[in-house]
């Protein structure tokens, strides 16, 4: 028997009740693995607290079967914490180890849980921003502001708003998913909304053309067109204000819209 069977196996049993003496063995077990490096103490010490790794790890699980992911990441955590924890400090293993559990599940969803690559300071900030909003919205019955969320965080506003923007890579929506605009049951997709033609795009060319167009014409010209479908001035009156007849005026406007007819038939026919 090697120096460090002795000492694990040097746990009196007479007169402890069982759960004092588990928790004697633990602690033997933990001396042996860090004075002597007691492959076999470790490997104990991994088969007893499994079960607060998968604890953890469920919590992590969205699914109604555990994630082996989640176990394995967690099963390294425990591992780490057994290589890691001081038995002479007098604290108990679990208050050491539940932490670093924790911080590497948390570490893992930062790292694979994202849908876009973002920076690992950017994804903290983000979720630092959103633990804030929860925080202070159940605090104060309503979202914070971006001042009260830079103010609590002690950053600035530009950074808060960098976070945000951040927590939006988070998650991406699928183009097969319907579309937020049609109704409940149609087969409409955000792909085909997407893919639509947009009236208001053809609008801003029309209207781009036309002011080209009446920056060809004379002052006159454009005091006429903007009196008579601006202003929506009849002939009569726009007559009355440039001092000339209703019939000056129709040949004008005539004359005026066949020259801008024919500038904007220019512009599209080149």
């Amino acid at each position: 028997m090697t120096q460090a069977d002795s000492l694990v196996h040097r746990v009196p049993s007479c007169g402890l009740d069982p759960s004092r003496s588990r928790m004697a063995k633990t602690e033997q077990l933990f001396r042996a693995c860090r004075r002597y490096g007691d492959g076999a103490a470790r490997e104990e010490l991994l088969v007893r607290f499994l079960p607060l790794a998968r604890k953890l790890a469920r919590r992590y699980s969205h699914a109604s079967a555990l994630d082996e992911d989640l176990v394995q990441v967690a099963s390294i955590a425990l591992l780490k914490a057994i290589d890691r924890f001081d038995p002479d400090r007098g604290s108990a293993f679990q208050s050491f180890a539940i932490p670093t559990i924790l911080g590497e599940l948390r570490r893992h969803f930062r790292d694979t849980s994202w849908a876009l690559h973002v920076a690992r300071a950017a994804q903290e900030r983000a979720l630092a921003v959103q633990e804030t909003i929860d925080r202070l919205s159940a605090r104060h019955g309503h979202s914070p502001t971006v001042q009260e969320i830079a103010v609590y965080l002690e950053l600035s506003e530009e950074e808060v708003l960098d976070g945000m923007q951040a927590g939006r890579a988070y998650s991406t929506m699928s183009l097969d998913a319907p579309a937020p605009s049609s109704e409940e049951d149609s087969d409409t997709t955000l792909a085909a909304e997407l893919g639509r033609d947009e009236r208001g795009y053809e609008l801003i060319e029309t209207g781009s053309a036309i002011a080209d167009a009446l920056d060809g014409l004379a002052p006159r010209d454009r005091q006429l067109l903007q009196m008579r479908f601006a202003a929506g001035l009849t002939q009569g009156e726009i007559g009355e204000q440039l001092g000339v007849s209703q019939m000056q005026v129709s040949r004008l406007l005539a004359r005026t819209l066949d020259t801008l007819r024919a500038r904007l038939a220019g512009t599209y026919a080149s």
